[in-house]
């Protein structure tokens, strides 16, 4: 299995066929979410990434843009992004929240909410592939 660069076009290419490999179905302990999320100092260019999680239909949407209305946006730097999406690193996230290295605008009690939930199904699949594809 090739191995790519977290964020980089190949990866999200990769991504996108894993998630299409494991379809997260959003479940009745799932929250209803629509987060945006914009992931700063991407080494790609120098530039900023945007993306966005959806749970609000059938189907977990992970994909880039932003959506709107959205509930929640979380602004993190690469790095963080990384140890929270990939290698789910919830320490990592407490530590980076506390020094302000992730900042969120709107509704937190349902982020928490969210990030409380037990995974749907097919994301533990996902998440582990997602994991082997990236360097």
């Amino acid at each position: 299995m090739a191995r790519h660069a977290f964020l980089s076009p190949e990866w999200i290419e990769a991504a996108r066929e894993v998630h299409k490999a494991h379809p997260t179905v959003a479940g009745p302990s799932l929250v209803a979410l629509r987060m945006n999320l914009v992931v700063e100092d991407v080494p790609f260019g120098g530039r900023s990434l945007d993306a966005h999680v959806d749970t609000t239909g059938d189907v977990v949407e992970v994909e880039l843009g932003h959506v709107e209305p959205a509930d929640v946006k979380v602004s993190l730097d690469y790095p963080t992004a990384r140890a929270i999406l990939v290698d789910r690193d919830g320490e990592a996230a407490m530590q980076a929240f506390m020094a302000g290295r992730i900042r969120v605008e709107g509704d937190m009690a349902k982020l928490l909410a969210f990030q409380s939930a037990p995974l749907a199904d097919g994301a533990l699949a996902a998440a582990e592939e997602i994991r082997a594809i990236t360097e």
